[in-house]
């Protein structure tokens, strides 16, 4: 019930997932990063669970072929997983249990990883993947560059209700951690209307994070 794009900047270290599911605030439950080690997106029938487990073995120097296949081998239910990951050196892993919903399909490209369930078309994964590698700018406009690609080429078999986005960079913490948890109508337009309303604020929240003293004001009654 999930597309989603894994992905990393070779020129900044980012690392960054994007995905969209007809289900209910997929941003919650399936992207996991870390900085400086990789990303992760559990999907289908998720477990949230694998994504942590396959971030800490990225962390140890485990390949992610090796760490998604440690992940599953000790799951019951891994015929009902899809997993990707790539790492902060771009070498990626996907799996797909045999009992992945609908139609399915995962994609390698570039620095990026892309999969999906429940497709109205194995071309959706195929145009995630060239739309990123075309696209130029920041990882996040790279990244819904390819959630644009998916919705054109068809998206989900039925309607998506959700959309997320998440990126890390060289902090702690994410710098940027988008979700549209449900709607009606849009979610992956939402979801690029949320980056544009974000974007020119990013650094201000990465500043006043690392040095308060010169923290640019809110703009609220109280912080001019």
């Amino acid at each position: 019930m999930t597309f989603s794009i894994a992905a990393r900047c070779p020129e900044t270290g980012q690392l960054g997932i994007a995905l969209s599911s007809s289900s209910i605030a997929v941003g919650a439950r399936c992207p996991w990063l870390q900085p400086g080690v990789g990303a992760v997106s559990s999907q289908n029938i998720t477990l949230p669970a694998l994504g942590q487990f396959v971030l800490s073995e990225l962390s140890l120097g485990t390949n992610p072929p090796q760490a998604l296949e440690k992940a599953l081998a000790g799951n019951v239910f891994s015929e009902y997983r899809q997993l990707t990951a790539i790492n902060v050196h771009g070498e990626s892993a996907v799996f797909s249990g045999e009992k992945t919903l609908g139609l399915n399909h995962a994609v390698q490209g570039k620095d990026c990883v892309a999969a999906g369930n429940m497709l109205a078309d194995k071309a959706v994964i195929s145009a995630m993947v060239t739309a990123f590698e075309g696209a130029t700018g920041q990882l996040a406009n790279r990244l819904l560059a390819a959630m644009q690609a998916a919705v054109v080429a068809g998206g989900e078999a039925g309607p998506v209700h959700s959309a997320a986005m998440k990126i890390v960079g060289s902090h702690s913490w994410p710098i940027v951690d988008l979700r549209v948890d449900w709607t009606e109508q849009d979610p992956i337009t939402e979801l690029c209307a949320l980056w544009q309303a974000y974007e020119p604020q990013m650094q201000a929240y990465i500043t006043r994070a690392l040095d308060p003293r010169e923290a640019p004001s809110y703009g609220v009654p109280g912080d001019e």
